[in-house]
């Protein structure tokens, strides 16, 4: 299907006797997958097989009963098989729920760090998160290198006010690279969509790009309360004959930290993290001990600009479930 109408197929788990779901995502990010843009993506816990065989090795105990839905929020029919498997017995008291919660922010806010998770209650662990990014490079951001992840993912935990526990220091070394990042896939992190115009147009950035992190290995536990945020920073190099750039970018892009630095090679007149704007959205996983609601996905939000660009080719599969469809 088009990637705006991938966003608008929803799954949703409801545990007990909860008046509202404790997992609600798209179907597509829920298996690691943002953007509506399912692509070929091989981890730990969930994986797509060749783009399109969506699997899910999350264990989602509950006490007395769960639900599953699966919501079409588009105009047309679409096919659905699955295969859920489970077995009855007893939970111990101290089982973990897994939550699971989406977020989209079209345009971030400038200064505003972008929240993954807020507000739901501990005991609990932090399993994940895939991030997408939809970076927004304008004119000015075009005419020198700029790249959009810079920002540093955040951990605050239970009585964290003002500094996290944790403090990452930007995507590609959340996702477990450096210098950047492109696709490519372990299976605790990794880069699941670098979507760009093959015929360079867009400039040094990716058009689509996203992140996928589990925190198994490495847990992250808390006993009251969790707050995920990442920061909106970028890099940004001016190159010799740029200088005329420089006071037009403190004016869109405002330089953070340090400020601007100019002890570089010749070729370079300076280098500085800048403040930026971007859509941004997640999924976030975590264990809880008791049941909670998360916010439902607004399919509207999801969706939007998210249509198929010209230079993306369409999967032989989805014209023929187009037709499958058609006859349901």
């Amino acid at each position: 299907m088009a990637p705006e109408l991938m966003r608008r197929l929803v799954l949703e788990v409801t545990y007990d006797e909860m008046e509202g779901p404790s997992i609600s995502t798209p179907l597509p990010d829920f298996f690691g997958c943002p953007h509506g843009r399912p692509v070929a993506l091989n981890t730990a816990l969930v994986c797509v097989q060749e783009g399109r065989g969506f699997n899910s090795w999350l264990p989602m105990p509950f006490f007395r009963r769960v639900r599953v839905v699966f919501r079409n929020a588009t105009t047309k029919n679409v096919p659905l098989y699955y295969q859920i498997d489970y077995a009855l017995g007893d939970v111990g008291s101290d089982a973990g729920l897994l939550h699971a919660c989406f977020g989209r922010q079209n345009p971030t806010v400038m200064k505003n760090d972008y929240v993954i998770v807020d507000g739901l209650k501990g005991p609990g662990r932090f399993v994940g998160c895939n991030i997408g990014v939809r970076v927004l490079n304008d004119v000015l951001m075009q005419q020198h290198f700029s790249w959009y992840g810079e920002g540093e993912v955040k951990f605050y935990i239970d009585d964290d006010a003002s500094l996290p526990t944790i403090c990452g220091t930007g995507f590609e070394d959340y996702a477990g690279t450096a210098w950047g990042m492109r696709e490519h896939q372990t299976p605790w992190c990794g880069v699941q969509h670098d979507v760009r115009n093959p015929d360079g147009s867009g400039g040094p950035n990716p058009e689509f790009a996203s992140l996928y992190r589990w925190h198994i290995h490495d847990p992250i536990i808390f006993r009251e309360s969790v707050r995920v945020t990442v920061q909106q920073i970028g890099a940004v190099f001016l190159g010799s004959g740029q200088e005329h750039l420089l006071e037009q970018i403190n004016e869109q892009n405002p330089v953070a930290g340090d400020g601007w630095r100019k002890d570089l090679p010749e070729h370079v007149y300076a280098f500085g993290i800048c403040e930026r704007i971007d859509d941004v959205c997640s999924t976030a996983y975590l264990y809880l001990h008791s049941a909670q609601c998360v916010p439902r996905v607004d399919v509207d939000l999801a969706s939007v600009e998210l249509e198929r660009r010209t230079y993306e080719p369409i999967d032989p599969y989805e014209e023929i479930l187009d037709l499958a469809g058609a006859f349901t």
